[in-house]
């Protein structure tokens, strides 16, 4: 690693502070730049290159690779590549539930490289629940990982404030059960192309050295972090509050609401004002005026587009089955806004115009539960554990809306020419990196042969005509 030694009377103090005037000998890290390490404007087009793909290296030591197995035991009870009985990996994963963790998973600090730069002591961790399990049991070393480049300033000064092109934190998905590594980047695209605000995101090829070499782990997708950057860069602000909920909203407990800014304030009066107007009784007596008083907490409409957008591409890893996957912003206008999160189980599965009643979206529903059912077009099968969306499928007026926007988006939007186009374009980019010579190995990889890879894109386009004509024949 080459580093310089300067004096100056106006260089950096750190990766932020751009006026520096002593006269202090400094030590810097020959490719440190502020542009790209320091808190500087988010480059969109260097991060999430939407025509390319992108490559990262990790470094990290035995020792440490080592401190990862030690603290996924002891949250998992099994060590790396031990089976604990929660079902296996490969085209759509086992049974077994969906467990989630106690607490986050630790981080570690590791050496970062990405286009003849380096990035130290960047912080590294395991993200995921069901995905990560099944992947940690059956010894996949394409893990789901999230990378904070300021998460270790405290202990290494020198880094204080590092970002990545601007950016502060980073989550990459390995396409965890999708043989066509492309469900997580194509989603948000089709979300953002309706007018949902959602995440960015890019393929990146990942190398990472575990402490004895480095390997090829394969095509994952880069996904912002929506309190880091994606806020204000799509809404225009970013001072309201943030939540990463983990709740079905039938009733406010403080702890499955997670904030992600404002945290020293304890203020949750706008969730708690949305989740009382939504279960208020006046739904039932006074439909009008319940309705005001939603709307004055949460953007309804943008919800019910997004629902609308949800239930036609499908997308059952979401509200209504499971309580998470989603955040929630305190817009300064439009009130609570919805923000979809996590789409690698998107773009799957065959519900139809009606549903049964023997889901989890019409029981108790939730991350314990074993069966995965996307929900129906017409809701009918839901009930008041998910309020949000039963009440809106037994409201006429929301309903009406949430009808308009399926014939909108399938008309407009989810066309077979725009969306073919997108996945063909996608498939061309990743494919040299997915199978063949240059494709994932053995190990580092949840793709069961080359063959699944290759199939998975026309039936990715058989899924987006079926959707097609089963919407159309819902609303004509």
């Amino acid at each position: 690693m080459a580093f310089i030694t300067f004096s100056c009377e106006k260089k950096y103090s750190s990766l932020e502070d751009k006026n520096y005037t002593s006269a202090d000998t400094l030590t810097y890290n020959s490719t440190w730049t502020y542009s790209s390490h320091g808190k500087a404007e988010q480059d969109y087009s260097v991060v999430f290159p939407q025509d390319s793909v992108n490559k990262i290296e990790i470094s990290m030591t035995s020792t440490q690779w080592n401190s990862i197995r030690v603290n996924m035991k002891l949250l998992f009870g099994n060590d790396f590549g031990v089976s604990s009985g929660g079902g296996g990996v490969g085209g759509g994963g086992g049974g077994g539930g969906d467990p989630t963790f106690p607490e986050e998973t630790d981080y570690i600090d590791i050496l970062l490289k990405f286009n003849d730069k380096t990035w130290e002591n960047v912080g590294f961790r395991l993200k995921g629940n069901s995905s990560l399990q099944r992947a940690w049991s059956s010894g996949i070393y394409k893990l789901p990982f999230r990378l904070n480049f300021d998460k270790f300033e405290d202990t290494y000064p020198q880094i204080k404030n590092q970002h990545f092109y601007g950016f502060k934190e980073l989550s990459f998905s390995p396409a965890f059960g999708d043989q066509s590594l492309m469900r997580e980047k194509i989603t948000p695209d089709i979300f953002r192309l309706a007018g949902i605000e959602a995440a960015q995101t890019a393929f990146y090829r990942v190398y990472i050295d575990f402490g004895s070499g480095s390997k090829y782990c394969g095509v994952y997708t880069a996904v912002e972090l929506p309190d880091d950057n994606m806020i204000k860069d799509q809404f225009g602000e970013e001072s309201g509050n943030i939540y990463k909920p983990e709740s079905k909203l039938s009733s406010f407990l403080e702890s499955e609401f997670e904030k992600k800014n404002n945290e020293t304030e304890a203020d949750f009066t706008d969730v708690k004002a949305f989740i009382s107007s939504l279960n208020s009784n006046l739904r039932t007596s006074n439909a009008p005026q319940w309705r005001e008083n939603l709307a004055a907490t949460f953007d309804i409409d943008h919800f019910i587009k997004y629902l609308a957008i949800n239930n036609a591409i499908v997308n059952w890893d979401s509200y209504g089955n499971m309580a998470h996957n989603y955040y929630l912003y305190n817009h300064s206008a439009k009130k609570l806004t919805w923000i979809p999160w996590d789409h690698n189980e998107a773009l799957s599965g065959s519900p139809g115009i009606t549903g049964t009643t023997n889901g989890p979206n019409s029981g108790s529903g939730g991350q314990g539960s074993s069966v995965h059912n996307p929900l129906s077009l017409s809701m009918n099968e839901v009930t008041s554990t998910w309020p949000l969306i039963k009440y809106i499928a037994s409201d006429e007026v929301y309903m009406a809306t949430y009808k308009a926007y399926l014939k909108w988006f399938n008309e407009n939007i989810f066309t077979e020419t725009a969306i073919y186009q997108l996945l063909d374009k996608y498939y061309s980019m990743i494919s040299q990196y997915a199978i063949g010579t240059g494709g994932e190995k053995s190990n580092y990889t949840y793709i069961t042969s080359s063959s699944s890879f290759v199939n998975a894109l026309p039936l990715l386009k058989t899924h987006v005509s079926n959707r097609k004509t089963l919407i159309s024949s819902y609303v004509p």
